[in-house]
């Protein structure tokens, strides 16, 4: 986006959030904003506008880059497994293979503890089952 982010409106922050986030999550990410209408409207617009809009579409890293950072840090929050979910189906979207995603995994365990890094396993065997991509083979 070439505009001046600081210019434009809320609105315009949120739709171009919005974008970025559908090319990203897809439908599990409007899902999440859809469902805090009724209880955080507000928790749902920032996400968009401010995580999605301003902080995600910087230039510094590609998308599939921040979303190995996101798995590392979500792993390592550990008790996140709805969100591993979204960012794993996510980082398939933004071209991250079966096989770098369990590497990942494997290596936050080092970092992370076991239990953390078993939990988001099954994550990613959940989200690869529902996409077909079982069995991975990584060495």
């Amino acid at each position: 986006m070439s505009t001046n982010r600081n210019a434009l409106t809320r609105e315009e922050r949120f739709d171009h959030g919005m974008e970025v986030l559908t090319r990203v999550d897809g439908e599990a990410g409007r899902r999440v904003v859809e469902a805090l209408e009724d209880i955080n409207p507000e928790l749902g617009h920032q996400l968009v506008a401010w995580a999605f809009g301003e902080v995600y579409d910087r230039q510094a890293l590609v998308a599939r880059d921040r979303q190995l950072v996101t798995l590392g840090i979500l792993t390592a929050l550990g008790g996140c497994e709805p969100q591993l979910e979204i960012h794993i189906n996510a980082a398939l979207n933004v071209g991250l293979r079966p096989e770098e995603i369990v590497e990942a995994l494997l290596h936050s365990a080092v970092y992370c503890g076991v239990p953390k890094a078993l939990n988001a396993t099954f994550v990613a065997k959940k989200v690869f089952g529902e996409r077909g991509l079982l069995p991975v083979t990584s060495k």
